[in-house]
């Protein structure tokens, strides 16, 4: 009442507070092992709505709803056998149509109820070493391996029933502690080494071998490493991915293009130069989108070439071309980059954009990188200040950083020097109003001959000369070419 957010109560507030929060706890997207605790102790209480533990039934197990993940021990144990083999098949049966993390719930509250039973029969002993239900067949296996410990899974479960069933046995969420049972059971049953055939139905059980195991296994069909790759049940982890991929490249296996798409771009990013060379070029135009950011730069380069050779028949059409080889462009070269912006329709985004080689985008023009981005050019706003694009800008002339991409970006080399002055602009008009001048003269015999006599008359002195340059001007050219009167003869 006082609003205090329930998820962050004091541990100590929970036993004195109303019983109706337990309502209100199991919106709680978690509980502190403190707070756990004092829930245990408000339900051990039996002053809330579910009652003493001893009463409970399949129904208040359900009713409990998330608070069943915080019971412990001490209160499952209190919880009739029959209401726990209830809820353990009812968990159990449920847990096949979950996700991945319910079922790791799932798990979790299986090993709970297990481990509140072995609380609960103290009577059961360790060292007895014999099957104490009946033991495991194809036609029980619903009924007795989900609700087994691991103890009890390897003393009545054989290998046979095992390989004959593996599937079935599988399909049930196991504890780590069963799956190393059953994997224990699959060794001993190929003693001398798990068959190809076997291998993709090894499941979840696949994860718990090691490198070196991997290393020794025959994986020399594209079905058997694609079952291997794709089994359910947990994850892969990097190392052991690299090793499968070794072995099988090592007994001549072929990368197709499905098999790159469940690798995915990370994983293949941590191949070995010497590995990429081994995929084919087909594999890579039916691989799909693949993210390798991650690869290094000669790995980058090695793919795209190979993706320039897979998507060349579509190099007519460049909208397909880019949308097929844009997860391969980190590894272009700057003439290809060219290419891609002279076609006008690409609108390269931002994400690719950041993905090219610095190397060879600095070998880009202003206009190449207006066209790559099309639309997008605004985009590169957002990199202003990062060092590649700053010595990038810095060997373009401003003048085109201005006018051709208009997004404010400074410090380009500015424009040529030394343009003609107002004065040279002048003397060059006026020698071509002299030329003009020249052969608008009057050609009759009078004139020519009046000129030649004007022209022996004129002085040579060197002052006379300065005169006659500082004399012709534009407007006295202008006045000799629209003169249309003879020269006066001497």
């Amino acid at each position: 009442s006082l609003g205090e957010p329930v998820c962050e109560l004091e541990p100590g507030t929970i036993p004195a507070s109303d019983p109706d929060i337990l309502a209100k706890l199991k919106l709680c997207p978690a509980l502190t092992g403190a707070q756990q605790d004092a829930l245990n102790a408000l339900l051990l209480s039996g002053h809330t709505e579910y009652g003493d533990p001893s009463s409970w039934d399949l129904q208040t197990l359900q009713d409990l709803g998330p608070l069943v993940l915080a019971l412990n021990q001490t209160t499952l144990s209190l919880v009739a056998e029959a209401a726990r083999e209830d809820f353990r098949r009812s968990i159990a049966a449920a847990s096949i149509s979950q996700g991945h993390s319910q079922r790791e719930e799932s798990q979790l509250l299986l090993r709970a109820l297990a481990a509140a039973s072995a609380a609960s029969h103290r009577r059961l002993k360790r060292s007895s070493a014999r099957c104490e239900s009946e033991p495991i067949t194809a036609s029980n296996i619903a009924d007795t391996v989900p609700y087994l410990s691991a103890e009890q899974l390897d003393l009545c479960l054989s290998s046979d029933v095992l390989i004959d069933n593996l599937e079935d046995v599988l399909v049930w969420p196991l504890t780590l502690q069963a799956s190393r049972v059953l994997k224990k059971k699959v060794d001993e049953f190929f003693p001398s080494g798990i068959p190809e055939e076997q291998l993709g139905r090894l499941g979840q059980l696949s994860h718990l071998y090691t490198e070196r195991e991997i290393s020794q296994w025959p994986v020399t069909t594209p079905a058997t490493l694609s079952a291997l790759l794709s089994s359910s049940g947990g994850q892969w982890n990097d190392s052991q991915v690299q090793q499968l991929l070794s072995r099988y490249l090592a007994l001549g296996g072929s990368l197709t293009g499905p098999l790159l798409q469940e690798i995915g771009g990370k994983r293949l990013c941590e191949l070995q130069e010497g590995q990429i060379r081994q995929i084919p070029t087909a594999a890579i135009g039916t691989a799909g989108q693949l993210n390798i950011s991650s690869c290094s730069q000669a790995k980058k380069e090695q793919l795209y070439g190979k993706a320039r050779e897979a998507f060349a028949s579509l190099a007519s059409t460049p909208g397909p071309y880019y949308r097929s080889i844009q997860p391969y462009l980190g590894g272009a070269p700057a003439e290809d980059l060219k290419d891609l912006a002279d076609s006008g329709v690409i609108n390269m985004d931002w994400d690719t954009f950041l993905t090219l080689n610095p190397q060879e985008f600095q070998k880009l023009s202003v206009t190449d990188v207006k066209n790559l981005l099309g639309q997008n050019l605004p985009e590169l706003r957002r990199a202003q200040h990062e060092p590649w694009l700053l010595r990038w800008v810095q060997g373009q002339p401003q003048r085109e950083l201005d006018c051709l991409l208009g997004l404010g970006l400074q410090g380009g080399r500015p424009g040529p020097t030394g343009t003609a002055s107002p004065a040279g602009a002048t003397t060059a008009a006026s020698g071509t109003s002299t030329a003009t001048a020249t052969t608008s003269v009057p050609t009759t015999p009078a004139s020519v001959t009046s000129m030649a006599t004007a022209t022996t008359s004129v002085p040579t002195t060197p002052a006379s000369v300065t005169s006659m340059a500082t004399a012709t001007t534009l407007a006295s050219v202008t006045s000799m070419a629209t003169a249309t009167t003879p020269v006066p003869t001497t």
